[in-house]
C-alpha cells in the first residue's frame, strides 16, 4: 500500500467518524413535574431523576409511569417520598441501577424495597465522587445540597413502619453526557456560596433548579443560585405541587432573573413534552 493511499484511507476514516458524530441522536429531556426528569442520551441510555412520575402536577402521571419500559439509571437526590417517587417499581420493571449516596442507597434497600442487587458500589458514591457509566458516555458527580434526607417505609409504600429513618446527606448531581450537554440537578436545596465553585469546575449547560419556596429556596434564591453557577440555561422545577405552601412560580423566577440581568437564561419545560438539549459550553 502506498503512502498516498494510506493517507487517503486515514482521511476517509476521519471524515466518517466526524459524520457519525454529527449524525448522533440528540440528548432529550422530559419533565414530569416536581423534580422528576427522563434523560435520553445520544446512545439511547435512559437516566431518570427523582422519579415521582405520578405527582399532582402531572395530569397524565399514571399513564406516563406505565409507559416507562426502559431505564438504565435512577438518580435520587434524597430520601423524601416526592423524590424517591416510584423508583422501586421502576427499578423492578427495568433493572435500572440506583445512583445515590451510599447511605441513601442502603436506606432505600432496607426501608424502601429497592432491589439490593441494583444498588451496589458501582453506582453508589458520595459527594465529590464521579461515577462513570456506559464506557464513558455518562459521568455523574455527586454534589452538595442544603436540605434534609430521611425515608419512611409507609410513605414509600414499602411497609407499615411510619418512623422516619435517617438517609444520609441530601445532594444534587452534575451529569456530563459525551457528545451532549452537562446538566446540574440541584435536588432540594437553598442557595449556597459554593455553587459558584460547581459552575467553575463543571461549565453547566442546563441547571435544573428548584424554585418552589417553603421546602427549598424560592424564586429569589434560585435566581441567585443561577448567578453563582452561571449555566447557559436555567430550567425551573419543584413548584406547584404542595399548594398553597409552595408559592414560588416561574413568573416570579423570571422576574428575579431579569433583576440580575439574567433573563435570557430562563428555559421552561412543558410537562410530558420531550425537549432536545444541546451542548453549548466550550
Amino acid at each position: 500500500m502506498t503512502r498516498k493511499s494510506s493517507l487517503g484511507i486515514l482521511v476517509g476514516l476521519q471524515l466518517a467518524a466526524s459524520w457519525a458524530t454529527a449524525q448522533a441522536a440528540p440528548t432529550a429531556i422530559t419533565w414530569y413535574g416536581q423534580s422528576a426528569f427522563r434523560l435520553v442520551t445520544p446512545n439511547g441510555h435512559v437516566v431518570l431523576f427523582d422519579p415521582w412520575i405520578a405527582n399532582p402536577f402531572n395530569k397524565s402521571g399514571a399513564q406516563d409511569l406505565a409507559a416507562i419500559d426502559k431505564a438504565d439509571l435512577i438518580l435520587i437526590s434524597h430520601g423524601h417520598f416526592d423524590h424517591v417517587g416510584q423508583a422501586t417499581a421502576i427499578a423492578k420493571k427495568t433493572k435500572a441501577k440506583l445512583v445515590a449516596s451510599y447511605e441513601l442507597g442502603g436506606a432505600l434497600v432496607r426501608w424502601g424495597g429497592f432491589p439490593k442487587e441494583q444498588a451496589g458500589y458501582d453506582s453508589l458514591g458520595n459527594v465529590g465522587g464521579t461515577l462513570t457509566f456506559f464506557d464513558g458516555e455518562v459521568r455523574i458527580t455527586l454534589v452538595p445540597a442544603i436540605h434534609g434526607s430521611s425515608v419512611n417505609a409507609k410513605e414509600l409504600g414499602a411497609g407499615t413502619e411510619e418512623t422516619d429513618q435517617f438517609a444520609g446527606n441530601p445532594g444534587g448531581f452534575v451529569v456530563q453526557i459525551k457528545n451532549g450537554p452537562t446538566l446540574y440537578h440541584t435536588g432540594d436545596t437553598d442557595v449556597f456560596g459554593d455553587m459558584a465553585e460547581l459552575g467553575r469546575l463543571h461549565k453547566i449547560d442546563y441547571m435544573l433548579v428548584c424554585i418552589g419556596d417553603h421546602f427549598t429556596m424560592g424564586p429569589e434564591g434560585a435566581a441567585e443560585a443561577v448567578r453563582l453557577v452561571g449555566p447557559v440555561k436555567a430550567i425551573p422545577m419543584h413548584y406547584g405541587t404542595f399548594m398553597p405552601m409552595m408559592t414560588g412560580t416561574p413568573e416570579q423566577f423570571a422576574a428575579s432573573l431579569r433583576a440580575r440581568k439574567l433573563g435570557n437564561k430562563l428555559q421552561e419545560l412543558e410537562v410530558g413534552k420531550p425537549t432536545v438539549l444541546t451542548a453549548v459550553t466550550p
